[in-house]
């Protein structure tokens, strides 16, 4: 699509949006030297960049960092215990980064405002990224570490019946997965109790929001939502994959409550509607939220817009009704 029939999202963003786009003006003249291209180098600059962003939020009562084993390595999970801890329920958290980029400290302020909003134990999964590791993999080790954590529910005061799944962009295209994969792979699905979906990408090879929307803003053109599809895939089928694009999985059968949030001025925000609409008429225990104002990627932002504090609380909250169910 020619870049002069984008809408000019500038003036329609929120106050909170249109500062948080001027800060990062602001945080870029004071950055390091331009990265050298490579995945690592580009992880790098990323990592630094969010710095900023996860500065300051809810201090929990303890943070720890387990490794779990998968095959012949290991996967960081870290575990968030909030003050005042009500529930021994748990959410995962599983990061965005179009696949390719983010960790558990690029999303650090996120779960630790999802822990304390929600009184449950949070766990971040540092899955391994692309291109280096190749779908399916970031899935298996999501459910890897699932069921370390089960396994070991004592030691780390979980409830292995009383789980659920949150993710954003990346992430919630994963947790998803996750859940299906189990589901179809005919493992226990009962303890899952709930998804937490923000502003993912569920399977549109195009849509109104694609062609209106994304730009050097949020980083989400047409020729970039490609590469990270090319990078993620083993194969260029794989993007029929029903654990890529779930508009081929059965939307139907044994889903769980699922809180589904976007972004306005998101090109992905066709996705979660189309995901939404299929869900509400299949009778699914379904919300969604979209947030007005806000581009893809805006929950990073709590330190200065209050709807990005909101939104993760409605989702925090959210998982914490379905649980008392």
């Amino acid at each position: 699509m020619n870049k002069l029939n984008k809408l000019g999202l500038v003036e329609k963003l929120s106050e909170e949006m249109k500062s948080v786009i001027k800060q990062q003006e602001i945080n870029a003249l004071g950055a390091d030297a331009p990265s050298d291209g490579s995945y690592p180098s580009i992880r790098c600059q990323y990592q630094k960049e969010r710095a900023f962003w996860n500065q300051g939020g809810p201090v929990m009562d303890k943070v720890l960092d387990v490794k779990v084993p998968f095959n012949n390595m290991t996967i960081t999970a870290r575990v968030y215990y909030p003050k005042d801890k009500e529930y021994m329920s748990c959410l995962f958290y599983i990061h965005g980064g179009g696949f390719i980029v983010g960790n558990l400290d690029t999303h650090d302020r996120i779960m630790r405002i999802m822990a304390e909003e929600s009184q449950c134990t949070v766990i971040g999964i540092d899955y391994s990224l692309s291109p280096e590791a190749k779908f399916p993999q970031a899935i298996l080790e999501c459910i890897t570490v699932t069921d370390y954590f089960r396994q070991h529910a004592d030691k780390y005061q979980i409830n292995a019946s009383s789980i659920g799944y949150a993710g954003d962009s990346a992430g919630a295209h994963i947790a998803m997965a996750t859940f299906l994969w189990l589901r179809d792979h005919h493992q226990d699905t009962s303890f899952i109790k709930a998804l937490v979906l923000y502003y993912g990408l569920y399977g549109l090879k195009d849509s109104r929001s694609i062609r209106l929307y994304g730009n050097e803003l949020d980083g989400l053109t047409e020729e970039e939502l490609k590469l990270y599809q090319d990078l993620y895939l083993s194969e260029q089928q794989d993007s029929q994959s029903p654990y890529y694009c779930f508009f081929n999985n059965d939307l139907t059968c044994g889903m769980p409550s699922c809180f589904i949030a976007s972004c306005e001025f998101d090109p992905l925000l066709d996705d979660s509607e189309a995901l939404y609409a299929i869900l509400k008429d299949k009778k699914v225990d379904c919300e969604y939220k979209m947030y007005p104002g806000v581009l893809h990627g805006f929950l990073h932002y709590s330190k200065m817009m209050e709807s990005s504090k909101q939104a993760i609380a409605d989702g925090a909250n959210y998982f914490k009704e379905r649980i008392k169910q």
